[in-house]
Parts: C-alpha cells; sequence; structure tokens
C-alpha cells in the first residue's frame, strides 16, 4: 500500500507540470550549451570589431598589386577576367564569393573545428582573404597573420567589391613554372588570351593556384590532370557544367591543351 502511495505521488508530482528528471536534466545541457554558444558569438563578433579597428585601411591595394606585378615582370592592370576562369576559380576555392561578406561563415566554422580538434586546416579561407594574404602578410602563417587577415578580407570585399578583387587576384597570383599572373599562365601555357582559354584549360588553371609548384602541366602532367579533375567535378557539382561536358573534356590529354605553349603574339 506504502510502495503504491509513493508511486502514486511520484507521478502525480510528474503530472503536476515538473517534467521527469530524464527530461530535465538533457533541457538543462540544451539551455547551457545555447547560454554558451551566445557567450561565444557576442565576444567574438566584438573582438572581431576591434580586429577591423587595428587592421591597416586597404586603401593601397591597387599599388601593393601594382608593385607585386612589376616585381614579377607582369602586366597591371591584368586583363578582365573571363567567364570561364572566373567560374572555374570560384567553383574551386570560394562558390559563394559573390553572396559572402569576405568571409564564408561556414568554411570558417569547418576551419575553426579542425583548429579545436587538431585536423588542421579545413579550407576557410575565401578568395578575398587569399588575396589579403598576398598583399599584406605574404610571408606569415602565423595565427595572428590568419586573423587580419579575415578582417582584411572583409575590407577588401567592401571596398572593391568582388569584380575588382577578382581581377585583383588574377593578377597576382602565382600559376606555377614562373609565371605570375593570369595572362602571363594563359599565354605561357597555352599561347592564348584568357578570353580565348577553353573550359578544360580555365579548369586547369584555376586548380593550379592550389599547388602551383608541384601541378604545374609542363613539368608534372600527372598532377595537372588530378587538379583539372578536380575543378571540372566542382564545375559539375555547383551545375555549371553537365557531367558528360566534364567527361568530354576529360578526354582532352594536358599535352594537347598546353600544345600552343610559348607566349602570346601580338
Amino acid at each position: 500500500m506504502g510502495t503504491t502511495v509513493s508511486q502514486n505521488s511520484v507521478r502525480g508530482a510528474e503530472a503536476g507540470g515538473r517534467p521527469p528528471w530524464r527530461y530535465r536534466r538533457p533541457a538543462r545541457v540544451l539551455l547551457r550549451t545555447g547560454q554558451t554558444i551566445v557567450v561565444v558569438a557576442v565576444v567574438g563578433a566584438a573582438a572581431f570589431g576591434v580586429l577591423l579597428l587595428v587592421t591597416p585601411s586597404v586603401g593601397n591595394a591597387r599599388q601593393l598589386a601594382m608593385h607585386l606585378d612589376r616585381e614579377h615582370h607582369a602586366v597591371y592592370p591584368g586583363p578582365p577576367v573571363p567567364p570561364r576562369f572566373a567560374a572555374s576559380l570560384e567553383a574551386t576555392e570560394d562558390h559563394r564569393f559573390n553572396s559572402e561578406p569576405g568571409l564564408d561563415p561556414i568554411a570558417l566554422g569547418r576551419f575553426v573545428l579542425g583548429e579545436v580538434t587538431g585536423k588542421g586546416d579545413q579550407g576557410g579561407a575565401t578568395l578575398y582573404a587569399q588575396l589579403a594574404k598576398l598583399l599584406y602578410t605574404p610571408d606569415d602563417s602565423s595565427i595572428k597573420a590568419q586573423a587580419e587577415q579575415a578582417a582584411l578580407a572583409v575590407k577588401l570585399r567592401y571596398s572593391y567589391g568582388p569584380a575588382e578583387v577578382l581581377r585583383l587576384y588574377a593578377g597576382v597570383v602565382y600559376f606555377g613554372h614562373s609565371y605570375y599572373g593570369l595572362e602571363a599562365a594563359s599565354c605561357g601555357y597555352y599561347g592564348v588570351q584568357p578570353d580565348r582559354m577553353s573550359w578544360p584549360q580555365a579548369a586547369l588553371l584555376a586548380g593550379l593556384v592550389y599547388g602551383p609548384t608541384v601541378d604545374n602541366p609542363i613539368d608534372f602532367p600527372a598532377n595537372a590532370l588530378a587538379r583539372e579533375q578536380h575543378v571540372l567535378g566542382r564545375l559539375v557539382a555547383v551545375g555549371t557544367l553537365t557531367q558528360a561536358q566534364a567527361n568530354a573534356y576529360l578526354r582532352i590529354p594536358v599535352a594537347t591543351l598546353v600544345a600552343g605553349r610559348g607566349g602570346c603574339s601580338g
């Protein structure tokens, strides 16, 4: 009888509006997790605001790009970035390039998770951040430099806009085999101006920015093919090309793509 009363009392207490302990504990954990996330977000936003204030202006980005081009015997300003190369580069390096605020929150989250778990860089650098590194912190891979690059990326995005940032980036980035800038690489590897590159040529070139020294098609054709495959796969993934088109382009040998190498005439 006593046991029955006791059990009924417990059931009554639970039925009186207070959930059982087995439900209350997960709810408390969830609440505390949410509170922690909010605190981290607020602190992170405040810290990033301070970072924006202490990092330099990007008003000299064009001058820095011009200095790099002169140093590497490249033409400044470089030619407008043709659609095929732009699509290939964005699909591979930063497919939210035109809509993000200089940083990709999703990729940034993967990067932070990689740092926390010890799995290394998970690819959080947007094209804006990559340009910031090229222009402002080229020889520094420290956490401090990466934080500066994040702030500078936002400034580049809103100071110049996607189109000009892409042109600045294409004008100074290294494509391997001593080719700096899009025009030098297109003329050097293919013998054509950038706007005359075919889809497989544009894809191969866009793939080189990841590992220009070890992936260039002259010295390492097998590596270059692997990068071309990756970029064409990304173009299929984002809907720019069909799988049938990508397969057809991959049937063209790398040696054929670079058959006209040696420079542009005129």
